[in-house]
């Protein structure tokens, strides 16, 4: 027994002072032996609870929660009543809300009725409050019947100087990166712009050349129905010549012609009552134009409306490449840039 006690103190003076590890890590120590002059020899393993979790909350026992902060995101974790585990949570402090926390709790744990969240003093947090926000202060977790209180990493802000200069940096980083790769990028542009108007030229080949045949033929039928009623209002004109000169007195035919020019005007109310537009040449004739190929589209089976949508995307296409070779976007002066759009 004289023995035994010298050993315990120098097993206790070694542990508590010479590696001055926490007083709840569990130890393996192994006794080598002993010599006549009762010095001790033994050899200490790693501590098997030893860890270091840098910017988190201590851990006290299992069922607390902890914050973590991995890759500048926090990971809470949370234990789950029902399934008895821990689950970590990794949120994003922006994008997310305590909404959103609360939304993954029950999502995770089917057994979770109600999880609420409150500051030190008992006030509730809205459900909007982001999750930077939640994060800068104590807070506590109610999950069912069971209350957490959460101590987040206190993580200090960058002095006001260090902020400007990190605004610098990331400034200077764009811009090279900018002057680096627009030329790739307007080049890579380009190329797909042009790729894509070669697609659609050949979708639309086929549909234009039916297009053409069928525009003539219905710019055809317009002219002609535009010189029969040229025809028609000459030969209205010789009848009433006629019946005047040499048939007629005007004191007979003046009532007809009031008449006729009346008739006419109710003809050209009776358009627009029907049609909601003014009886005008050149709307009548684009008007006579459209109902005419509409008619032979559909009977030549031509779908107009995938047409006009092929149109469409290639008015578009163009465009963007004509924005994309702009003189400011290419840096170059305006000649220069008349000599690239006459050699293409």
């Amino acid at each position: 027994m004289a023995a035994v006690a010298p050993l315990r103190k120098l097993l206790s003076r070694t542990l508590f002072l010479g590696l001055r590890t926490p007083a709840s890590s569990a130890f393996d120590v192994q006794i080598l032996g002993f010599t006549h002059n009762r010095q001790l020899a033994f050899s200490i393993i790693k501590p098997r609870c030893l860890y270091h979790r840098p910017y988190c909350s201590q851990v006290l026992y299992q069922t607390d929660v902890t914050v973590d902060y991995r890759d500048g995101l926090p990971v809470v974790s949370l234990p789950l009543p029902s399934r008895k585990e821990t689950c970590e949570f990794t949120l994003k402090p922006i994008s997310q809300t305590v909404g959103d926390f609360i939304r993954f709790i029950k999502e995770e744990d089917g057994g979770i009725d109600t999880v609420s969240f409150s500051t030190k003093d008992g006030s509730r947090i809205a459900k909007s409050t982001t999750i930077d926000v939640l994060m800068r202060s104590e807070f506590n977790i109610s999950i069912n019947d069971q209350k957490y209180h959460v101590s987040p990493p206190v993580i200090f802000p960058l002095s006001h100087e260090d902020a400007q200069t990190l605004t610098d940096v990331k400034l200077l980083v764009s811009q090279l990166y900018s002057t680096l790769h627009v030329e790739n990028y307007q080049l890579e542009r380009e190329q797909e712009l042009r790729k894509r108007l070669e697609d659609l030229n050949m979708q639309i080949a086929p549909m234009e050349k039916q297009r053409s045949q069928l525009f003539v033929k219905a710019n055809d039928n317009t002219n002609r129905l535009a010189w029969l009623g040229l025809g028609l209002m000459s030969l209205q004109f010789g009848i009433l010549a006629r019946l005047t000169w040499w048939e007629y007195s005007w004191d007979i035919m003046e009532p007809v012609t009031y008449f006729v020019t009346y008739g006419t005007s109710m003809a050209m109310f009776a358009y627009f009552v029907l049609t909601k537009q003014e009886y005008i040449f050149p709307d009548v004739k684009d008007r006579q134009f459209l109902i005419k190929f509409h008619k032979m589209a559909s009977k030549e089976k031509l779908d107009v409306e995938k047409y006009n949508q092929l149109k469409d995307a290639i008015a578009e296409a163009e465009n963007d490449l004509r924005r994309l070779r702009d003189p400011l976007q290419l840096h170059l002066p305006i000649k220069e840039m008349e000599k690239i759009i006459k050699k293409e």
